[in-house]
């Protein structure tokens, strides 16, 4: 028998988002008792809340709530023409168990280091690439993964989707365009710039050139950051942070009208 609390760490440590459905309530004959547990992924189930109709409905409501975070009691008839096994009713609780935002760092410099700092308390699995083997080989700030990677070689190993927040930050303008005109196509929640309004109105222009919609090149937060006339590091990372916040908020209430 599977043991759901072990199987829910080792789904949260993979970084999958996942419902944990137990059954709470039941009147009547049911197949399954009060404590029955299942967990629901994007692709896969663990454990059972009973079978057929109760489950198949289980499954099909509890995916719609796997961005979500609220959670959902449900309860379910089991008179029915598809089946007829039981005459009893039953009630499930889904709970969310893991919101799984991803944060992209490109760029392991000082402003990253920082946003770092300030960001891994707010719900983000975050992170960090940097093509430079040395800065990844020094790297001693925790709360994050750090890669030595090509950029342009992780991008197209990354999986990108609608929890996918992206700060580009490097120390190049090279490598920021190379970065920014690989992803912007992409699905993606949030996409951040550092640079200056003179290197943001370059880029814009080079997007342009490359048949990239201006409507597009609009939902790309450059210059990064809310407006706070930042003057050190720790005070962009600041900044970073609070849009990111925004943003992610703003994500949360339009998953779950």
């Amino acid at each position: 028998m599977i043991n759901i609390f072990k199987k829910i760490i080792e789904l949260n440590n993979q970084g999958d988002d996942l419902v944990l459905c137990t059954v709470v309530r039941t009147k009547g004959s049911t197949p399954l008792k009060e404590g029955a547990k299942m967990i629901v992924t994007a692709e896969s189930t663990y454990g059972t809340v009973g079978g057929g109709l109760t489950e198949n409905k289980t499954i099909n409501i509890a995916r719609e709530l796997l961005h979500s975070t609220k959670s959902k009691k449900i309860e379910i008839e089991l008179i029915s023409k598809e089946d007829t096994s039981c005459g009893g009713t039953v009630e499930i609780f889904l709970e969310p168990v893991n919101q799984n935002y991803k944060l992209i760092i490109f760029g392991g410099g000082h402003v990253a280091k920082s946003l770092i700092e300030v960001s891994r308390d707010i719900g983000f699995n975050i992170t960090v690439v940097d093509n430079r083997k040395e800065i990844i080989d020094e790297w001693n700030i925790k709360g994050c993964l750090a890669i030595h990677s090509d950029f342009k070689e992780y991008i197209l190993n990354m999986q990108f989707d609608k929890m996918t927040f992206i700060c580009i930050m490097t120390y190049e303008h090279s490598q920021d365009w190379e970065i920014i005109s690989n992803c912007i196509k992409k699905e993606w929640a949030y996409l951040g710039l550092m640079g200056s309004k003179n290197k943001v109105r370059a880029m814009r222009r080079k997007l342009i050139e490359i048949g990239i919609e201006e409507n597009l090149i609009d939902k790309v937060d450059m210059p990064i950051g809310l407006e706070i006339n930042s003057l050190s590091a720790k005070e962009i990372a600041i900044s970073i942070v609070a849009k990111l916040i925004l943003e992610k908020n703003n994500l949360i209430y339009k998953l779950e009208k």
